[in-house]
């Protein structure tokens, strides 16, 4: 116990005892470190923490999300760790909020699976106070550079790869790609990969057909339609539900996907296989990640990490019947 919350033996004792003279950092270690390591606590402080943790997600509506909670619930359980679901809304309870209430709650650690740390330009100052209480931190997916927790990744310009290069071997040249905000990290990864595979391939991207949008069906719906004004024949979206909305765009621009316009999403969530058509996407492995969250956010009470790991993980391009060979002439909507 010692070794792993990094104090000394007779530190541990004066925590477990109740006794003053240590710090409330070191205390909040040592009682980290004993929930996560599955000790009973004496009795007199089994009422200070329960044995949470902190998931904090986006949103529900894409399926990715609820898929990612329940992996990471499944290997929290297997600590003895009960997972505490915080789900931001719009004009609701934040990001922010949720991080001041689980500190009150005493939980053991935060996972996070998309948020704040994602995007440069937004707030990250409630960060600062899960740092200064040394809490166990975890990021799922790409992070701004300055923030110190470990964070697993599904490789971003892996995916773009796979993506773009499956549209140019059906013979697409006008590749289009929805993608999240300037400030978002893994579009801003996206973006890159595809210049990168693109100048490899001997064309230039085509800037006009780099549109940002929101992470919804309905900004994927009209981010997709200016694409296809712009002749767009293949379009790689950073989501499903943007890849759903881009076959709906084609379908209201009077064209087919995949004959007229071919779409590849991105997270490979539910029933993407028995989408109208069935989704071509790119897979996260939802499984592996979640069970290297878990382990990462154990192995921080033991110091067993650096402060910025980046693991990153392959994902896999599903082909299935959203995306075929290019037409000989670009489409344009039908009137």
């Amino acid at each position: 116990m010692a070794a792993r919350s990094g104090v000394s033996e007779a530190t541990v004792s004066r925590v477990l005892n109740g006794k003053p003279g240590v710090s409330e950092s070191t205390r909040s270690r040592v009682l980290t470190a004993l929930d996560v390591l599955g000790y009973e606590r004496p009795t007199k402080l089994r009422g200070e923490r329960a044995r949470l943790v902190g998931l904090v997600l986006p949103e529900l509506q894409n399926p990715i999300f609820p898929a990612f909670a329940e992996a990471l619930g499944s290997h929290l359980a297997q600590f003895g760790l009960t997972p505490v679901l915080c789900t931001q809304t719009a004009g609701g309870v934040q990001e922010s909020d949720y991080v001041e209430l689980l500190l009150e709650q005493q939980v053991a650690g935060v996972v996070f699976a998309g948020g704040n740390y994602s995007q440069a330009d937004a707030d990250h100052r409630h960060y600062d106070r899960l740092v200064n209480r040394k809490l166990p931190v975890v990021l799922i997916n790409a992070a701004i550079d300055d923030l110190p927790f470990p964070r697993v990744v599904c490789d971003d310009a892996s995916a773009m790869e796979q993506s773009m290069e499956h549209l140019l071997s059906l013979g697409h040249e006008r590749i289009g790609l929805v993608l999240g905000p300037r400030d978002h990290v893994p579009s801003e990864r996206k973006l890159a990969a595809a210049r990168e595979v693109a100048a490899a391939a001997g064309h230039e991207l085509d800037e006009e057909l780099v549109v940002r949008s929101l992470y919804s069906l309905q900004s994927g719906q009209a981010s997709a339609a200016r694409l296809i004004e712009r002749g767009a024949t293949g379009i790689v979206c950073a989501s499903d539900p943007l890849a759903l909305g881009a076959v709906r765009a084609v379908r209201r621009a009077r064209l087919a996907t995949p004959d007229d316009v071919s779409v590849i999403g991105y997270d490979d969530s539910a029933f993407m296989a028995v989408s109208d058509p069935p989704l071509t996407t790119v897979r996260q492995p939802i499984e592996a990640m979640a069970r290297a969250a878990v382990q990462f956010l154990m192995s921080q009470v033991d110091a067993s990490i650096g402060p910025v790991d980046e693991l990153l993980f392959e994902p896999e391009l599903v082909v299935r019947r959203s995306t075929g060979p290019a037409r000989s002439r670009p489409v344009t909507a039908k009137s």
